[in-house]
């Protein structure tokens, strides 16, 4: 198992402070980060939070997960790797300018 969490289902209102805070009651938190959007700065719900070795990890999900947190049921569960996505750039990226049919303009 590994020591680092993700935190699901999180108030808008959850810091990265509330999230360290609530987790440091089972162990010690190395780091723990709310998601935020890039162009509002707003909390995406999410967030993941480090712990000190596997063993506080195993014990925060036991302890923490469908736990309330700023007044919501929070998810507590193992991270998983971030998956490798093709990155869309907002453009059409098809080889066509956009059009559906090569033999009409």
């Amino acid at each position: 198992m590994a020591n680092k969490l993700f935190v699901g289902s999180l108030s808008w209102n959850t810091t990265d402070q509330s999230l360290q805070d609530f987790f440091a009651e089972v162990g010690t938190v190395v780091s723990a980060t709310v998601i935020k959007d890039q162009e509002t700065n707003r909390s995406r719900g999410f967030g993941f939070v480090e712990m000190s070795n596997d063993d506080e990890a195993k014990q925060a999900i036991e302890k923490l997960n469908n736990q309330e947190l700023d007044g919501r049921s929070i998810i507590v569960s193992e991270a998983r790797p971030k998956e490798n996505r093709p990155r869309n750039f907002g453009g059409n990226n098809d080889r066509n300018g956009g059009r559906r049919d090569n033999n009409r303009y």
